[in-house]
């Protein structure tokens, strides 16, 4: 089973053999009742609209894009959409040769050289595609499917609960957040995040969410 690993900020700066484990819930747009993006909201320059405001009342909530579903918002806020955004254009890429980087991590504890070989081969796919695939990583089949329960469950369990763990201090080992780069990207993106750093030096059980242990 190959396992996908996509490197988001701040981790894309810090290639080496730490693990980041990155959880993100996406919930679908579609989810909404109305959909409909009115002119002004697509450029979001209208001259009474606040983004700092709206970005700083989104983060200070610490309920993510799942609070705003929750809350039963039927519009896409504002800050979700990019100024350049034109709905009606239907964006097509000619270039099929793409493929997402795969890993071998074959030898990475036994072999000096193949070890280096990976850790190059990481660090180019951190830089240049922010994700990488890779296999003979020895994690059964089993416990892929307990993280994915114990994930789905953080994200489904009390809101109050999850608050505990939102922060924007990326110097802890286990976080919950929505957006990395919110406060400087041109439009948030619609996904919440939990992430821990697993190595070299995992967090203590007692430091991850009870329904993540």
């Amino acid at each position: 089973m190959k396992l996908l690993l996509i490197v988001e900020p701040p981790f894309i700066t810090h290639c080496t053999l730490n693990v980041v484990l990155i959880a993100e819930v996406l919930v679908p747009p579609y989810l909404f009742s109305d959909q409909k993006i009115s002119k002004k909201a697509q450029g979001g320059m209208g001259s009474d609209y606040d983004r700092g405001s709206e970005l700083k009342a989104f983060d200070d909530s610490k309920t993510g894009v799942k609070g705003l579903v929750d809350a039963g918002v039927a519009k896409v806020p504002r800050m979700f959409i990019h100024p350049q955004h034109n709905p009606h254009e239907i964006s097509v890429s000619t270039n099929t040769q793409l493929s997402v980087p795969i890993i071998d991590l074959e030898g990475a504890h036994s072999d000096a050289i193949r070890r280096a070989k990976i850790i190059a081969d990481i660090r180019n796919a951190c830089e240049t595609w922010g994700m990488f695939q890779i296999f003979n990583h020895g994690i059964m089949k089993s416990i892929f499917e307990e993280m994915i329960q114990g994930i789905r469950g953080f994200h489904e369990q009390d809101v109050e609960v999850k608050k505990e763990f939102y922060t924007r201090d990326f110097t802890k080992k286990v976080i919950y957040v929505s957006n990395f780069d919110l406060f400087k990207a041109p439009a948030a993106t619609w996904k919440d995040t939990f992430s821990c750093i697993l190595a070299p030096n995992p967090p203590e059980p007692t430091d991850l969410p009870v329904i993540c242990r």
